[in-house]
């Protein structure tokens, strides 16, 4: 999938830039951390070309500018059973 990196971050809002196709709406990003299990975003609005603005589903204590973040193609799911 595509990898972008994040620009800015503000609480739980992460903008995120990516060079390749910008990520649809609703769709689930992730960030591989070490140490930590992966954080997930969702998308929630194109800011500019290449840009998305995300929501963090968990702490973004640590996340640098540049980190890298990978597409994953779907929108959030959650297992039922």
């Amino acid at each position: 999938m595509n990898q972008g990196s994040i620009l800015r971050i503000r609480g739980p809002v992460v903008d995120v830039a990516f060079s390749g196709e910008t990520p649809r709406l609703y769709e689930a990003l992730t960030i591989a951390r070490k140490n930590e299990p992966s954080l997930i975003l969702e998308t929630q609005a194109a800011i500019g070309e290449g840009e998305v603005r995300t929501i963090a589903l968990g702490s973004t204590d640590g996340l640098v500018r540049g980190t890298p973040v990978t597409r994953t193609g779907k929108p959030i799911t959650v297992p039922i059973g």
